[in-house]
């Protein structure tokens, strides 16, 4: 699963400044596919290749994030790197179409970020709870929420009180999580991106 971010990564490194600023102000205005949400401009700005990189797969998974990447390059006129972008990432696995068309969208309407959109799927199937309570200790969760959860015996009753606490988060907390799934269920995060 790592290939396709080190793709994203080489393909912006092989930017020049301008092109990388051209890049990511042409990030904030692409239109996005539902359940998507936009990076804030004043986090992307400041980035480097690398921390994009990080940002690209945090806020839209590794297959979404290299086609948006080659459709960013594509339309800020670096189709030369768009192309290797593709070609590469098509040889590894979450594989990049080989048309990118840029979604339709009408109007800007607020999109639920990935563990909303897929809370009762992730209540039912995560299995490795403590490795996820584990990565949110002292981030996300207290001491008393860590413990509130360690508690409850099964999976699912886990789930169910993480979620308790999840309307109190901000985008970041829920990006921690993500990233926490994707670290201990990288399959599972998968299937739910493709559902």
């Amino acid at each position: 699963m790592g290939c396709t971010r080190d793709d994203i990564q080489d393909a912006l490194e092989n930017l020049t400044a301008d092109e990388f600023k051209k890049f990511k102000m042409k990030l904030l205005s692409v239109p996005l596919r539902e359940g998507y949400a936009r990076i804030p401009r004043g986090m992307l700005l400041p980035m480097d290749a690398v921390d994009l990189t990080d940002k690209l797969i945090s806020y839209y998974l590794e297959a979404y994030g290299a086609e948006l990447t080659a459709l960013m390059l594509r339309d800020t006129g670096m189709q030369e790197v768009a192309e290797q972008l593709q070609e590469t990432a098509e040889q590894g696995p979450g594989t990049v179409p080989t048309e990118i068309k840029a979604p339709h969208q009408t109007a800007a309407k607020p999109t639920l970020h990935f563990v909303e959109q897929h809370r009762a799927a992730l209540i039912a199937r995560v299995t490795d709870v403590d490795g996820v309570l584990d990565a949110l200790y002292g981030k996300v969760l207290t001491e008393e929420q860590y413990q509130a959860v360690r508690a409850e015996r099964t999976s699912p009753t886990k789930m169910r009180k993480l979620f308790s606490f999840a309307p109190a988060w901000n985008l970041t907390c829920k990006d921690l999580l993500l990233q926490a799934l994707r670290d201990t269920q990288p399959y599972l995060v998968v299937d739910l991106e493709q559902s």
